[in-house]
């Protein structure tokens, strides 16, 4: 799912002043790309992207001034699109008249900062790729591990939120608990935080709902953690082969990134938050090159061959 933001969002996140169209402040925008419409301003508008913010800076405006009347009027008519969200005027400079009468004609607002363009842009693509970034909730425990954002998941009433509650008074964070709202950061990177109506909050059956940071303190939990690794919680089946030597990944697709996933049978006896504790360090170790699997088959392999070539 993607969020979209309206103009008037964008008003009053960075203090905008609007110049004219204030009936098209609840125009939509559903993309985080920007337009500088240079090449536009010289009368190219073979592929304008209508559908971007457009940014009038220095640049373009002190261009647009060395143009005649007439070109003037049509440039700015042929800017001025009603598919277009908005344009925004930067450095306080002073709005073209054609700019005004072509955008009032559509109601497309125009708005000014007094920030330079670069700066300007830099801190509206921020804003827009993190609010439109794809989002996905999804039913599970989110914990910080050693550093590590780990995604408990599994049926209900398997444990996850019990051992949630262990790996905080072993020392770790809590970051969301039954609902795991994530979003798409940036390209394989994925981004976990709990709903705000839950946010630090635990359910622990047959105790109820416990305030996570009131009971352990603001160290015990985080607002939202970066996801690399998810955990499979299941009942322990008997006839089930379950990895034993870690060579065989498997993978689980979230939004449009693919993180490793492991599959951890729970049966009486078994202490799972030591064992999501070792899954975070070995997951470390592998990031640093160390893998103890491939080591143990290496060796498999070395002893095998000296023993053939013995015989």
């Amino acid at each position: 799912m993607v969020d979209c933001v309206t103009v008037e969002d964008l008003v009053r996140r960075f203090d905008l002043q609007v110049l004219c169209g204030s009936v098209g402040l609840d125009h939509k925008l559903c993309i985080s790309d920007l337009s500088r419409p240079g090449l536009e301003m010289a009368g190219y508008f073979t592929y304008y992207p209508a559908e971007r913010i457009q940014l009038l800076g220095r640049t373009e405006l002190t261009f647009f001034q060395s143009l005649s009347a007439e070109t003037r009027t049509d440039r700015m008519q042929k800017l001025c699109r009603p598919e277009t969200p908005c344009i925004c005027i930067t450095r306080n400079y002073e709005a073209p008249p054609e700019l005004l009468e072509a955008a009032e004609a559509i109601d497309l607002p125009v708005l000014r900062t007094d920030m330079p363009t670069t700066k300007f842009a830099s801190k509206l693509t921020n804003y827009l790729e993190v609010v439109l970034a794809p989002r996905e909730t999804l039913h599970g425990v989110l914990v910080d591990v050693y550093g590590i954002g780990i995604l408990l998941v599994g049926s209900s009433g398997i444990g996850k939120s019990e051992t949630a509650l262990e790996l905080v008074k072993r020392g770790h964070r809590l970051v969301a608990d039954d609902a795991v709202e994530i979003r798409q950061a940036t390209e394989n990177r994925l981004v976990g935080a709990a709903p705000e109506l839950i946010r630090h909050l635990l359910e622990i059956r047959g105790l109820g709902i416990i305030n996570v940071m009131t009971l352990f303190g603001a160290g015990a939990v985080r607002n939202h953690k970066a996801i690399s690794l998810v955990m499979r919680l299941e009942v322990w089946q008997e006839n089930r082969m379950y990895e034993r030597l870690g060579l065989d990944e498997e993978r689980m697709k979230i939004i449009d990134t693919e993180l490793p996933l492991l599959t951890v049978p729970v049966r009486p006896g078994r202490n799972l938050a030591v064992i999501i504790e070792v899954a975070a360090m070995n997951y470390r170790l592998k990031r640093l090159g160390d893998n103890a699997a491939v080591d143990f088959a290496q060796r498999l392999k070395s002893a095998i061959e000296a023993d053939d070539e013995v015989e």
